[in-house]
């Protein structure tokens, strides 16, 4: 039997182009569309789109106040419960677009903060989300409520209960505010010391990492899953994954990696998130490779590689070197695919081009690891336990001596050297 999931609001969306916007900052029809996408997304469904052409914003209702009525008579005829910008709207906006159209009134910053709060699994995405979440509501915090501008007064004259420490509400909420900020950021903390640990034990047993990274919806829990065998949800949405995931995958006989899935970039990427998701984000600084997964199949394709290179270098890990895995290779017909250095053309989903894939990581990630034979004297046997920890152990008999048979890396062949005693051939 069919499931229908219930939607939780009828939206309008509106986006203002105007020539005193940066490029970016405008809406067009593409971001309109993905706007639409994400409110989907967040459960809700798209009953209408409201286009402007306007020399500039309007500094009190952005739109101006014909066009808010406009939209506000659209939102009568078609039931619509909430309106959402594709721009971006100061809190001050925000109240009066509010009060004049009579709908909860959002921005794209707002509603992609909403789809994260909902797609956080673990702990640490969840800090994550509410740290951007309380960054993002601090400014907007006047207005929100009318309870926030009464000041408890000390006269004795006001209403009984109201008697309090002279302050307003609001500055009450905003001392709130900053107290959960900076425990958040502590929480935060933490998790980047665990990560640090984390990554100094990879980088003591020799292992590669590699980040995956890309635009919302590209395909890297589809690549992640096809590679690695992991049972990650993978489904046609943006904004899937959130939680970064990390795997083990073996590249070939001599070559292990660390795979870690990251959460997708899009254009108009709120500053808060790119802030609070440093934490999981940074991971992109330590790798060894990065993976820049594009959706070939999409038109936008361009544009979304420019948004995904303009936060790579903000990150701080554009001088990685990278491999641009051109996926949905699939969806593609009677063109010439895209080629050259560092390019490699993949589905995801049916598995094509992904030996090619392999080899290539395979080449830019050898360190000179070896599989070896090892003829261990006895009065050497806690190197047993160092070759466990820090290289692939495949196979230990104990006779004359204890002969070993694992794949090292540089550094554990400078310590066992002596008692290699052949290299099998592979």
């Amino acid at each position: 039997m069919e499931q229908t999931q219930e939607v939780r609001d009828k939206v309008v969306l509106v986006g203002l182009n105007s020539p005193v916007l940066a490029k970016e900052e405008n809406a067009d029809e593409s971001s309109m569309e993905e706007l639409s996408a994400l409110v989907e997304t967040a459960g809700g469904e798209t009953v209408g789109i409201v286009m402007q052409n306007r020399e500039k914003p309007d500094p009190r209702c952005f739109i101006g106040e014909g066009k808010v009525a406009e939209v506000q008579l659209y939102c009568e005829n078609v039931g619509a419960t909430m309106v959402i910008f594709d721009n971006d709207l100061s809190p001050s906006q925000m109240r009066v677009l509010t009060d004049m159209l009579g709908v909860q009134v959002l921005d794209r910053c707002g509603l992609i903060l909403d789809i994260f709060a909902q797609r956080a699994k673990t702990r640490e995405g969840r800090l994550q989300v509410e740290l951007a979440q309380y960054r993002y509501l601090l400014p907007r915090l006047v207005g929100m409520w009318t309870h926030l501008e009464r000041q408890a007064g000390t006269s004795g004259s006001g209403p009984i209960g109201s008697k309090g420490p002279g302050e307003t509400q609001l500055e009450t909420d905003r001392r709130h505010i900053h107290r959960k900020i900076d425990k958040l950021r502590e929480d935060l903390e933490e998790v980047r010391r665990v990560r640090g640990t984390q990554r100094q034990q990879r980088k003591k047993n020799e292992i590669p990492v590699v980040a995956i990274v890309g635009y919302t919806n590209a395909g890297k829990s589809t690549l992640l899953n096809h590679l690695t065998g992991a049972s990650i949800q993978a489904n046609n949405r943006l904004f899937d994954t959130l939680d970064t995931t990390s795997r083990l995958l073996t590249v070939s006989d001599t070559l292990d990696v660390v795979v870690s899935d990251t959460v997708g970039f899009i254009r108009k990427l709120p500053h808060q998130l790119v802030e609070a998701f440093k934490a999981t984000l940074e991971e992109l600084e330590y790798a060894d490779l990065l993976l820049h997964v594009i959706d070939v199949s999409n038109p936008e394709w361009a544009q979304q590689v420019r948004v995904v290179e303009d936060l790579i270098t903000e990150l701080g890990a554009d001088h990685l070197p990278r491999i641009n895995v051109f996926n949905k290779c699939d969806r593609i017909a009677g063109e010439i695919l895209p080629h050259g250095d560092d390019i490699v053309t993949v589905s995801a989903r049916t598995g094509e081009g992904i030996p090619e894939l392999l080899a290539m990581l395979d080449g830019k990630l050898d360190r000179g690891t070896r599989r070896v034979t090892l003829h261990l004297p006895y009065d050497q046997g806690s190197l047993v336990d160092q070759l466990y920890r820090e290289a692939k152990v495949e196979k230990v008999d104990y006779s004359e001596t204890i002969d070993v048979t694992a794949v090292c890396g540089p550094q554990m062949l400078g310590r066992v050297g002596q008692w290699i005693a052949s290299e099998p051939s592979v």
